[in-house]
Order: C-alpha cells, then structure tokens, then sequence
C-alpha cells in the first residue's frame, strides 16, 4: 500500500507538507526511516564512494565532483586546534560514514583520531561488516560509542528533525557535556513552535516517506545555553536547503550551529 500510495504522487506533491498533530498521525501515512530501500541505496552508493567510483555521496545521491562542507570542516579544524590534539568525533545519526568519506581526505590524523558513527542496529551491521576501519566505527548508541572511546565533537548533520522526541534527545545530548557541539542541515523556522509534516522523498533518489520536523529556532537552541556557548549559526552548504518548501510556501530552512562547552577558552 506504501509504494502504491508513492506511485500515484506527483513531482508537486514531493517535500514537506501538512502541520500534524502528533507523530503517530504522520507515521500512519509513511513508511519510517527504517526501510530497507534507503539502507540498500545507501550501501550501494558508498561503496561506490569506498571504491573510488564516485567522489562522494549524499542521500545515496552520487556525486562525481567534490563539494566540500566548509562550515563542517572548518570548525572540525577549530575544535582540534583549541583542543591541540586529534579529535574524537561522534558522527550522530551518521549513516554509512557518508561525511567521513566525504571529509576524510581533508582530516589527517593530526585533526581526526576516530570518527565513531552512532546508527539503527541494522545500519550498524552493515557499516561494520562493510565500511568499518582503522578510523571509522559503527556503534548502536552513544553510551556504546563512549564505552569504547572518549567523545570531543558530536556532528549532527541533517538527524535532529527526524528523530520522534527532538527535545528529550537534544536534552540528553546537553547532558553528556561534550567539548564541541556541531548541527548541520536541520531543519528550523521561525515560527513560535515547532511544526511536524510529512517528507516525500524524490523516486530519483528513493521512494520513502516519513516524519520530519520543523524546529523552533530559540526552543531548539535554549537546550544548551546553560552550558555552551554559540560561536556561530551558518546555512546548510546544500544548495536549495537555505530555503525549505512547506506545502509549496517557503515557510523552513536547513541551518546549521556550532557551540562550545563553556569551559572550553574558545567559548
């Protein structure tokens, strides 16, 4: 019934739409982000990436040309200059590794020590069996990923508006005290609270629908004023995503967010 429902949108009908009342009610009209079509077209496409095929993968989009994340990777660079020693990096909601193979051959070993990627259980099998290596690691939670390893930087890129309870998470995540916060690509507006839709994903890339949420700007950030400090909020580095389409209305935008754990001189 899911793809029968696919096939009968139209290209107007792909991205965000609706302003729904609870999770529950989205999930009733898609199908998750536990598909197994979006682990299958993802896999393929970074292996691709691994293999030398492709430059790099967004989405399990291919890409034959570099595009590099600057915002990312300059404040990676900061954070392990204030730090004076190779990072830690938990990579949130990471994929396959998608920004590791993308940033990896711009973070030597002096900048990036491990880059640990917390997923769902049946993306974590495949990155261990497929991708894993001497610096890239797949773990099912954080508390599994700091059972293993110290954390300086959590990356968070494109993953808060996807998760069912944003602020139990983002509360969470304030609580562990890490060194560097880093949000790339969520999606936030500014209206007065946050707003929940259903995401058409484009056939080209794969049919998949799900929940997706728009954040309160200021609700989203006052999770971590008592203890970090914002350096800096930044566009998404995806082209269209500074301006997000909601029911064919520019009323979103992909934003990104760097902060420091007040105790850290950079704060």
């Amino acid at each position: 019934m899911f793809k029968a429902l696919l096939s009968k949108r139209k290209k107007s009908d792909w991205g965000w739409s609706g302003d729904y009342p609870s999770w529950d009610a989205v999930s009733a009209l898609s199908g998750g982000y536990d598909q197994d079509v979006i682990l299958d077209r993802v896999g393929s496409a970074l292996m691709k990436v691994k293999m030398g095929e492709a430059v790099y993968e967004r989405d399990s989009a291919l890409f034959d040309e570099p595009e590099i994340p600057y915002s990312i990777l300059g404040y990676i660079l900061a954070s392990a200059a204030t730090s004076g020693r190779a990072l830690h990096i938990l990579d949130f909601g990471g994929s396959l590794g998608s920004s590791y193979f993308q940033l990896r051959r711009y973070l030597p070993e002096a900048t990036c020590a491990s880059w640990n990627v917390v997923e769902q259980p049946h993306f974590v099998a495949v990155g261990k069996r497929d991708f894993e290596d001497e610096r890239l690691k797949f773990f099912n939670s954080i508390e599994e990923c700091l059972s293993c390893t110290g954390v300086d930087l959590v990356l968070l890129s494109g993953v808060v508006q996807y998760l069912q309870h944003p602020h139990e998470f983002l509360d969470r995540l304030a609580g562990y005290g890490f060194p560097f916060l880093l949000f790339d690509r969520t999606a936030v507006h500014h209206v007065k609270r946050d707003r929940l839709t259903l995401q058409v994903v484009p056939p080209s890339i794969y049919e998949a629908t799900y929940p997706a949420w728009f954040l309160n700007q200021e609700r989203f950030l006052a999770h971590f004023f008592s203890q970090y400090t914002l350096i800096a909020e930044f566009p998404s580095y995806v082209q269209g995503e500074e301006n997000l389409l909601i029911d064919g209305k520019p009323q979103g935008y992909g934003k990104g967010f760097y902060l420091v754990n007040s105790s850290n001189p950079l704060s």
